[in-house]
């Protein structure tokens, strides 16, 4: 799973491996990663991958032989404007296009399902997937923020989409942690790192390890189906156990998912043959 070094990708690795996996926790920041890997002990091993570089994307993928699920779950939130390796803008490039890259090329390998992860901030989207590297507006790196998680869920939706269309038993799932107190809230040089500093002090926010149980039961359970959406079931989606999350409509309309994954394919070069 990538971006298991902290947040919520640590919080699901280490549960994953007290109910019996091996995880490869695939990460940038590798300290952090030996780090958390040294917790969880000998079912952990840590892989060296950067999102934001595509040469590093197939590097990985080509070290992989076969796995039963794939994570989707690192991501950046509303950073200041920057460009990838490759000069996609950071958060899609990251968030989306990574990721993308990733499951195109793993797809073959994985038995069971691909789990993609989204956020509640999917709603701050514009839904401009005609403009992915943010070429033609002015940059609001929270509107990014939430064209790349709207990006992730209608990416997930249309993966499952195809892979029913080709008649595969894979399963393309999507799951968002409601609010949880992590840290990646606190760090986007914004006014709403303050508000959510507060809101962590004063315990508003989930802890990691109940943000990562929609994740986990995405991942894990035998009833999960293909295009499923799971976050927390308390009100607005913020807190909870585990339920069927509102798919946004958006998500589901075939024009944005064509365009995404055209304009995916088009940026990354990436040939995604389900």
């Amino acid at each position: 799973m990538t971006g298991a070094n902290s947040g919520l990708g640590a919080a699901t690795a280490k549960a994953l491996a007290a109910a019996g996996a091996r995880v490869t926790l695939a990460c940038r920041n590798q300290v952090t990663a030996r780090a958390v890997a040294d917790q969880i002990g000998p079912a952990a091993t840590v892989a060296q991958l950067d999102l934001a570089d595509l040469a590093s994307v197939r590097a990985f993928a080509d070290s992989v032989d076969e796995a039963d699920v794939l994570i989707d779950n690192a991501g950046l939130m509303a950073v200041p404007f920057q460009r990838t390796v490759d000069g996609f803008e950071m958060q899609m490039g990251t968030n989306h296009l990574g990721h993308f890259v990733l499951t195109s090329l793993l797809l073959p390998k994985v038995t069971d399902r691909v789990v993609v992860l989204s956020s509640l901030m999917q709603y701050g989207s514009r839904e401009r997937f005609d403009d992915l590297n943010w070429e033609q507006r002015a940059y609001n790196r929270w509107v990014a923020y939430g064209d790349s998680k709207l990006a992730n869920l209608t990416f997930g939706r249309e993966l499952a989409r195809r892979l029913d269309a080709a008649g595969s038993t894979k399963r393309s799932v999507i799951a968002h942690p409601g609010y949880a107190s992590t840290g990646i809230t606190g760090n986007s040089q914004t006014r709403f790192s303050n508000v959510s500093k507060v809101a962590d002090t004063l315990r508003l926010g989930q802890s990691a390890a109940r943000g990562a149980l929609p994740t986990l039961y995405a991942a894990t359970m035998p009833d999960v189906r293909n295009g499923d959406f799971y976050g927390p079931n308390g009100p607005g989606g913020m807190r909870g156990y585990p339920g069927k999350a509102h798919v946004r409509r958006a998500a589901d309309r075939q024009d944005l998912r064509d365009l995404l994954w055209s304009e995916s394919e088009r940026l990354t070069d990436a040939t995604f043959d389900v």
